[in-house]
């Protein structure tokens, strides 16, 4: 299978000549590639963890905090602007305790437990499937259900799809319409287990294959939804989890095989999410970017048993994971956001677009008060991160044409074998206009990047341009200080005879369209 890649030009004299009058040069090839850019590589993920559902998007239609049916108002808003793709739920490590006949119903009378994955606290279910289900539909949003095969049994599991997508005279179809849905939702993902090798049942590959298989034989297609099954796959570097689903799974009803990744430099201390050194930091991105080896690691292995490319990759955990801050429950995994989470978001995506010919999906852990979240609330108030801001720039490349170009730029050695590229970038198209996204990781100098273009007079003037920084990559925004860290007008651009000239502040995301 073919892959995009932004390549080094390294031998070539135009980058020779253009590196020595600048520091970065970028070639933007005209041809088109044909290749769309998935919406849904900007999902997100939403568990019954910490403060995530409950004082995240849900406060009850009773609440004093303002609320839309039971939805925070503030959270709602920034979510419909933020232009989520796909939304999953309940879990993660929660989804395989959760039996979805607790969650429907009279909200005073339906079941609590203690949730024994995340801190013990009280889980009342007062957000189950219709508030799921009813918020993805506000929001315009896909939403992707993970069902329960860890403590779960098939005939749970099918009932639960019947009774969110049969119109049919069927008992779980009544149910459904006796808790006051007429009509059926639209259900496309749902996930077969989650973390089936360690939380979700700590099973072996050739044992969850064979569930799959059952499970997925009796999730059945009602009218005309069409379920796209998703099975529990590796995690990080485990290449054998995906060679065995891949052997056994391939043409048994796998529309995606999942994969986790999260940018941790320790599983024991994790360090602080906001006190870090160079060091740190320059390792975490390296870290970060690490993905890309093991994105072509797990796609080489589906090319093999799957040429055609007919089970996706679904990337439905990702991000940075740092210890909680100080105070706080250790298993809500509260962790603030600063600009080295919006460097690591950026520098994802640009690795993510070049694989979606098998990339179909990733979901960033978690859209709320959860690990590397797009908003933190308290009781009243709400802040958008530094990563938020980054996935609202970003944006403009969902359902665009990925364009290929090539980056000519320093590295920055580190601790870790893998470099870090001073300057990295998107280019995509979309709606006649060029959209260019660029990344200056380097902590202390301005970046002067040359773009080029194969085509002189494919663009003419710069539409718009936006720069998210800082002072201080440490910068995150609290509630006493909610836009230290927001996207601000670029003006350090301009056009010459040998392209477009644009310079980077240091830790920078930057967005312009062109027409």
């Amino acid at each position: 299978m073919k892959k995009i890649s932004i390549l080094l030009a390294g031998l070539s004299l135009f980058g020779i000549q253009a590196l020595n009058a600048q520091d970065a040069t970028v070639r933007v090839h005209d041809a088109g590639t044909g290749v769309t850019i998935p919406a849904e590589i900007y999902g997100q993920f939403s568990e019954h963890l910490g403060r995530c559902i409950y004082g995240g998007l849900w406060v009850g239609e009773d609440s004093d905090v303002p609320n839309v049916d039971g939805y925070r108002k503030d959270v709602f808003d920034a979510l419909k602007a933020l232009k989520i793709p796909v939304l999953r739920w309940p879990g993660g490590c929660f989804a395989d305790d959760y039996h979805w006949m607790d969650g429907i119903g009279p909200q005073e009378q339906r079941a609590y437990i203690s949730n024994n994955n995340w801190g013990g606290t009280l889980e009342d279910n007062s957000f189950g499937t219709h508030e799921f289900l009813n918020l993805c539909e506000m929001l315009g949003t896909e939403p992707y259900i993970s069902g329960n095969v860890g403590s779960g049994s098939v005939e749970e599991m099918a009932d639960w799809v019947e009774y969110m997508t049969s119109d049919a005279k069927s008992s779980m179809a009544d149910l459904r319409r006796a808790n006051g849905r007429e009509e059926p939702w639209k259900v496309k993902y749902f996930g077969i287990g989650n973390e089936a090798w360690g939380c979700g049942g700590n099973m072996t590959p050739e044992y969850y294959s064979d569930l799959f298989r059952r499970y997925g034989t009796y999730l059945r297609n009602f009218g005309d939804n069409r379920l796209y099954k998703i099975a529990s796959g590796a995690s990080d570097y485990d290449y054998n989890w995906t060679e065995v689903l891949m052997q056994n799974l391939v043409r048994k009803g796998m529309s995606g095989l999942s994969l986790h990744y999260y940018t941790v430099m320790n599983w024991g201390s994790k360090g602080s999410a906001t006190k870090f050194s160079d060091r740190d930091y320059y390792n975490t991105l390296s870290k970060s970017i690490e993905i890309e080896e093991v994105l072509k690691k797990h796609i080489d292995i589906m090319d093999k048993y799957d040429p055609e490319g007919r089970v996706a990759l679904i990337l439905d955990e990702w991000g940075t994971w740092f210890d909680v801050e100080p105070g706080t429950n250790p298993g809500h995994l509260y962790q603030q956001n600063t600009m080295r989470d919006a460097m690591v978001a950026a520098l994802n995506f640009d690795i993510f677009h070049k694989y979606t010919e098998r990339l179909k999906m990733a979901n960033i852990a978690q859209v709320v008060n959860v690990l590397q979240a797009m908003i933190l609330t308290n009781e009243t108030e709400m802040v958008l991160t530094p990563t938020y801001h980054v996935f609202e720039m970003y944006n403009v490349h969902q359902d665009a044409e990925y364009v290929a170009s090539d980056c000519l730029t320093p590295r920055k050695e580190c601790d870790r074998d893998i470099p870090v590229p001073a300057v990295d970038v998107t280019v995509s198209r979309k709606d006649g206009n060029m959209n260019i996204s660029l990344v200056n990781t380097d902590l202390r100098k301005s970046m002067k990047v040359l773009v080029t273009f194969d085509n002189p007079d494919a663009v003419s003037s710069v539409v718009s341009a936006r720069v998210l920084a800082s002072g201080d990559v440490h910068d995150f925004n609290d509630f006493d200080n909610p836009d230290l860290v927001a996207p601000k007008q670029f003006k350090e651009w301009k056009f010459t005879r040998s392209g477009l000239e644009v310079t980077l502040p240091p830790c920078s995301v930057s967005a312009l369209t062109l027409k």
